[in-house]
């Protein structure tokens, strides 16, 4: 075989392996729970009273991220490790009635990822029944949202990570409170992820130049345009591989992590993480833990709005 046809062979393979290249799912083991355990922070930054009360909800309808269920793990070591939250898990719908929400000071959606047709968690679920009327349906699914949006304005922290945020995705209440709805995501590459403001308390976890994250680059749509929130962590659109034919971004930002208040309550939006080995990062899990405290009000930062 000549030379010239044998690499052309290599580099296609090569290419096709680059091009789907993904992580290797990671058994939930107790081992991996130990290791987790042994890189979270030993206390939290930020001085803290009595353990915050955290719900990780994790149902979804749509696309399965296996790496929910670490995501659920890694929340709860957080919580018992610093002490300063006691972390429950549920993927009931009902925690989301009013009697239900008073209970919690903070809210985790787990890659709650609904389904394309309605993009809408609530409505997935509750049609499940066979017998439901969809009028009723998409009143009481209106109103279970309407609780969480309130939840928040009348003081409660809400954490949305990764696919989270598809769980009401053509919802423009639910984009306002967020931030932002999932628009889509090019292929897992090497993100370069960089910090807006170094000294901002939420990212001091960090190196200042940044860090190289292996995930899902994500782009979003609706209120993501109003850029209403205090951005953390953003990439360089043109570093990015693989995006949206007639929609390539070549000059710019995309932001990765942001906060923002909503009338007494506050958000953080965090895009990663796809995979497990992310957690395995400790300066990504010290800023989770530094994210949850700003969430519940342990600490004051700065999230005034760059869109205002």
């Amino acid at each position: 075989m000549k030379k010239s046809i044998f690499y052309g062979i290599v580099f296609l393979l090569s290419a096709q392996f680059s091009f789907g290249q993904s992580m290797s799912e990671v058994e939930l083991t107790d081992a991996w729970k130990d290791k987790i355990y042994s890189l979270a922070p030993e206390k939290p930054t930020f001085p803290t009273s009595k353990p915050k009360k955290v719900l990780v909800f994790s149902l979804h309808t749509g696309f399965v991220h296996w790496v929910n269920p670490h995501t659920e793990e890694m929340f709860k070591i957080l919580g018992q490790k610093s002490g300063a939250f006691e972390v429950t898990s549920s993927t009931d719908i009902d925690m989301f009635e009013k009697s239900n929400l008073k209970n919690y000071d903070l809210i985790v959606l787990n890659n709650t990822n609904s389904k394309p047709e309605y993009r809408n968690l609530f409505v997935d679920k509750l049609s499940e029944d066979q017998h439901s009327d969809s009028v009723a349906v998409w009143k009481k699914a209106g109103e279970l949202e309407n609780n969480l949006i309130n939840f928040v304005k009348k003081g409660g922290g809400l954490f949305v990570i990764h696919g989270g945020n598809t769980t009401f995705n053509n919802s423009q209440e639910f984009s306002e409170l967020l931030g932002g709805s999932f628009d889509y995501h090019p292929k897992q590459q090497d993100i370069k992820v960089r910090l807006v403001d170094p000294n901002h308390p939420l990212v001091q976890a960090f190196p200042k130049d940044g860090f190289v994250h292996f995930d899902e680059p994500y782009f979003y749509k609706n209120a993501y345009e109003n850029l209403d929130f205090k951005p953390l962590l953003y990439f360089n659109n043109a570093e990015i591989e693989g995006q949206r034919k007639e929609k390539e971004l070549k000059d710019g930002v995309t932001y990765v992590a942001w906060i923002r208040k909503e009338g007494k309550g506050r958000v953080l939006y965090s895009s990663p993480s796809h995979n497990a080995q992310s957690f395995e990062n400790a300066d990504l899990l010290q800023f989770f833990l530094d994210g949850m405290q700003y969430l519940v009000g342990d600490v004051k930062a700065d999230d005034k709005s760059i869109g205002k």
